[in-house]
This record gives C-alpha cells, sequence and structure tokens, in this order.
C-alpha cells in the first residue's frame, strides 16, 4: 500500500489545484488483469482515505484500490465540495471539484500503470455525491459507480454529456433525510436520459450502508467485470 501526498501532476490537469495534490492512498492488488478493475473509494463528510479502506475490503479483498482524501474541509470534517447549508451544495464547487477529480483519475492511469482498466467509484454519501458529478460531467474519466446514500448533486445544471457507456447503481434508504428520495429518483432519471444504464435498490432504514447494500454491490461488480480479452 503507497500513500502519496504530492506526487508530480500531469500536464492535462484540469483547471485548478494540480489533480494529485492531495492525500491519498493506492493499494496494488492481486496479480490481476488487464481486465479487472480498480476501486476507486470515496468517503463521506467526516471520513477519510483510510477508514473507507474497509468498504473495499468488503466488496473485493484482493481489487486493486485507489482511495483520495476530500480536499474541502467544513467544521474541521474532509469532505469532496463545498454546501451552502444542510442539503444545499455549492454547485458552482461541486463542477469544480468533479473536474479535479477527472485530473486525478488522468494522472492515476499514468502513475500507477493502470493503463485502460476499469475504474468503479464507490462512494458513501458525500463520496457518492462527487462520484455521480463526475460521471455525469465527465464520462470519458468515469462511468462506473456505485453510490451509497448518494443523491442529484447538480440542481440547476444542464447536461449535454453522451452517457451511453456508462453504469450505475444506486442504493438507497426509503427514510433518508440526507438524501431524500426526491433527489434520489432525480438523479437515476438524469444519468438514464443521457443513456447511462442505471440499477437502483431501495431498502428500509436511513442514510448509511446495510449488509443488503454490500451485497448488492458486490453482485453488481461481478455482472460488469469485463470478460477477459
Amino acid at each position: 500500500m503507497t500513500a502519496n501526498t504530492n506526487p508530480t501532476p500531469g500536464r492535462d490537469t484540469p483547471a485548478g489545484p494540480p489533480a494529485p495534490d492531495w492525500t491519498h492512498v493506492y493499494r496494488a492488488g492481486e496479480p490481476s488483469s488487464a481486465n479487472d478493475p480498480v476501486l476507486l473509494m470515496l468517503h463521506g463528510t467526516g471520513g477519510n482515505e483510510e477508514e473507507i479502506l474497509g468498504l473495499a475490503d468488503a466488496l473485493d479483498p484482493a481489487a486493486t484500490v485507489l482511495s483520495p482524501r476530500g480536499p474541502v474541509t467544513e467544521g474541521g470534517l474532509r469532505r469532496w465540495f463545498r454546501r451552502l447549508s444542510e442539503g444545499v451544495f455549492d454547485v458552482d464547487d461541486v463542477v469544480r471539484r468533479a473536474a479535479e477529480l477527472a485530473g486525478f483519475l488522468a494522472w492515476a492511469r499514468r502513475h500507477y500503470d493502470l493503463g485502460q482498466r476499469p475504474i468503479v467509484a464507490v462512494g458513501f454519501s458525500n463520496g457518492a455525491n462527487i462520484a455521480l458529478a463526475t460521471a455525469l460531467l465527465h464520462p470519458e474519466a468515469l462511468n462506473r459507480v456505485i453510490a451509497f446514500s448518494g443523491m442529484f448533486p447538480l440542481d440547476g445544471r444542464t447536461l449535454t454529456t453522451d452517457l451511453s457507456e456508462t453504469a450505475v447503481l444506486l442504493l438507497n434508504g426509503r427514510t433518508d433525510p440526507m438524501a431524500p428520495l426526491t433527489s434520489v429518483d432525480t438523479v437515476a432519471a438524469a444519468l438514464s436520459a443521457r443513456g447511462a444504464a442505471v440499477e437502483q435498490e431501495l431498502r428500509g432504514g436511513g442514510h448509511g450502508i446495510a449488509a443488503t447494500d454490500v451485497a448488492a454491490a458486490r453482485s453488481w461488480l461481478a455482472r460488469h467485470r469485463p470478460a477477459a480479452g
């Protein structure tokens, strides 16, 4: 496992801070083929790049893992983008941070010699939201997402991207006040309207990750693993 805090940025990094200029963990998995996915682990508010590795282990303990730390701090807690109030996102900042994450992924492919291996974002809460934003805005960088307790992060934005190569799994609680079903339905509709393949599973309860969510994510990963070439 490699912890990296200040590697050399790539030339094609989008505007903003150099894409890799934040702390992240890279953990090479077991010997793998060019088709084996890399899990991009995106923590929730107050989490970090280390604690979410437990979720990666629950999904696929043999996987290669890339786990960056959210670049925004709110009340001492790490996040992926700013918000104006509880449940109200700073959408301009969402767009900016999604571009930065796309740049980070481009850098990571080169730096860690990932080639064309598929990258699957696995995000919880705020991490799910930045994963969804990046997939909606930058499908060339990220087109596979498992979103635990996520919601629509781009209110008021017109989307023009082609998501015909994108697949997303949405896992939510029916009574989650932090990710209300109206917003979950909005992100599902936005993805589907642009051509993405969307699967949605709802469970009883609220914000969090239940055992049934993990089981559904494992099944989805198995079904979306590319065939060996």
